[in-house]
């Protein structure tokens, strides 16, 4: 009962602090003296049956519908009324019934397989720099891939494209589908920041836009910069908040109406 309660606590989440987990045990009845053991068998077993697993760069506590969505059988086991809801919104796209596009931010971006380039850099600036920027806000950052609802992912990604208050586009290596998605945004008037690598050009159509620009050169120019990205992010996303009509964009701009 008090893993499942862990769980039921913190699923879904990037792996706590220890000392945060170790904690919750206590409320839930654990005591001083095996506080420290209990979470430590509790996250062996997460690990064991695949429910913790390393995802943009973290370790993340899966849910169960995640967790089965990786699995190779092709038949799907029955969920319980425990499990999350879920339902079928207008467009006939599946959701979770908790899913607050109000205050969700998707984030467009290069993802590429694991360990490559491109899912390095993704890791590297969601984890190190928008969730950062944006926790202080109280919305949620969600990538692609950390698309957790069973179904097609191309018709999720257009709800999340189209009814996330907020989106945030990395434009760097000049992926065709992030500029696909950027496009959505901007056809929709929606708020969207773009940020860039220093040594890759924005493209003609949009280069007039506000563009955060990151140096990732190296780590001796990347780390000591963390901070005042993370800030500019910030400023951005208060901005876009705000005052989502301050998002301007080249389509919104030549055909307000």
């Amino acid at each position: 009962d008090i893993f499942k309660s862990l769980y039921s606590k913190f699923n879904g989440q990037k792996l706590p602090s220890p000392a945060l987990m170790q904690d919750a045990a206590v409320g839930l009845g654990i005591s001083d003296d095996q506080k420290k053991e209990c979470i430590e068998i509790f996250i062996i077993n997460l690990r064991f049956v695949g429910l913790l697993q390393t995802l943009s760069g973290a370790e993340r506590i899966l849910t169960l519908e995640h967790a089965v969505d990786q699995l190779p059988s092709t038949k799907l086991p029955q969920f319980n009324a425990s499990t999350p809801e879920i339902r079928r919104s207008d467009s006939n796209i599946i959701v979770h019934a908790d899913a607050a596009f109000d205050r969700m931010c998707f984030f467009i971006g290069p993802i590429g397989e694991a360990e490559s380039e491109y899912r390095k850099h993704s890791d590297l600036v969601l984890e190190h720099l928008i969730r950062p920027a944006i926790e202080p806000f109280g919305f949620t950052v969600l990538r692609a891939d950390e698309i957790q609802n069973p179904g097609i992912i191309n018709k999720q990604v257009f709800e999340y494209l189209l009814k996330s208050r907020l989106a945030i586009a990395d434009l760097s290596f000049h992926n065709p589908n992030v500029f696909y998605e950027l496009a959505i945004r901007h056809a929709r008037n929606l708020p969207v920041i773009q940020l860039i690598r220093k040594f890759d050009k924005l493209p003609f159509d949009i280069a007039q836009s506000r563009t955060i620009v990151i140096d990732t050169t190296d780590i001796y120019s990347l780390v000591p910069k963390l901070e005042t990205y993370r800030t500019e992010i910030s400023n951005h996303i208060r901005r876009a908040i705000d005052d989502p009509t301050s998002a301007d964009n080249p389509f919104s701009v030549l055909f307000a109406d």
